[in-house]
């Protein structure tokens, strides 16, 4: 009912004020991961552009606590955020809340106590997390935060849990996403934040479809798969991951209907598309 609802307002009106959100270009290009990782580090690859994510350490009120590599919608959802608090008001310094569900509620969430809990997890894996992207023969050191204050929860008091109120964005990732930060559409970022994976299909589409010119692009499903789903291996990897794509995009595409995207025979054809944002003038 929330993806119908959403499709409604965006065909009818383009997106104005709080509408407008931007991500970081590569970012849309290659994501984070979606499912939990097992070990420290994950690397994704599509084309040119490449993106490594490792797992770091973030101080927690008594020394060092090893973090996980940061996965899911909520990463996501929070580093668009962020990027879209930092391209409109030209600062790497966030103002976050003065609590956890303050911060939910800025992103357009309720503090549901399991969504509280994992906001928590991922920002402090997201803080700790160290990043490299990499595009065309240049290589990226872009840790996405340079000064965290970890969310601590003092157990022996009835204090709430302390939370950082601000939060830095490190001076590489500002630079990078202030070169090119990509226009999205705040009301779709909204429907698809239950799916990583629709709104990496999403953003992707954003920042691809208004780049072809001239003829369609045709993508292979295993091309498509190396991109978005390495983790899909075997016999029939292509054949499993074309039925988890296949939802999403159709999701994606309730949202984004100005996207032309068709599914021909082994893969799916890219046309010429106005992006979710349009043009200025």
């Amino acid at each position: 009912m929330a993806l119908i609802d959403a499709s409604a307002r965006i065909m009818e009106a383009p997106p104005t004020g709080d509408d407008m959100a931007f991500n970081h270009g590569i970012l849309c290009q290659v994501g984070l991961p979606r499912s939990k990782v097992n070990g420290t580090s994950f690397l994704r690859r599509s084309g040119d552009a490449w993106v490594h994510v490792q797992a770091g350490l973030l101080d927690e009120g008594s020394g060092p606590v090893e973090q996980p590599v940061p996965y899911g919608a909520m990463p996501r959802l929070a580093l668009a955020w962020l990027s879209t608090y930092a391209v409109r008001h030209k600062t790497p310094e966030i103002h976050i809340g003065e609590s956890a569900a303050e911060f939910l509620r800025l992103m357009g969430k309720d503090a549901q106590g399991a969504r509280y809990k994992t906001l928590r997890t991922q920002m402090h894996a997201l803080a700790a997390c160290r990043l490299q992207m990499g595009f065309k023969g240049r290589t990226y050191s872009a840790q996405p935060v340079s000064q965290f204050d970890a969310w601590i929860n003092d157990q022996e008091s009835d204090q709430r849990p302390l939370w950082p109120g601000t939060l830095c964005l490190s001076a590489d990732f500002y630079n990078i996403l202030m070169e090119s930060p990509v226009p999205l559409d705040n009301r779709a970022l909204d429907a698809l934040s239950g799916s990583a994976l629709a709104l990496d299909i999403y953003c992707w589409l954003a920042h691809r479809l208004h780049r072809i010119e001239g003829r369609p692009v045709t993508l292979h499903w295993r091309s498509i798969r190396e991109q978005f789903a390495q983790e899909y291996q075997g016999k029939d990897a292509d054949k499993d991951f074309k039925k988890r794509f296949l939802p999403a995009l159709h999701n994606v595409l309730m949202v984004y209907p100005d996207a032309k995207v068709k599914q021909v025979t082994g893969g799916l054809l890219l046309m010429p598309s106005p992006p979710p944002v349009p043009y200025k003038g």
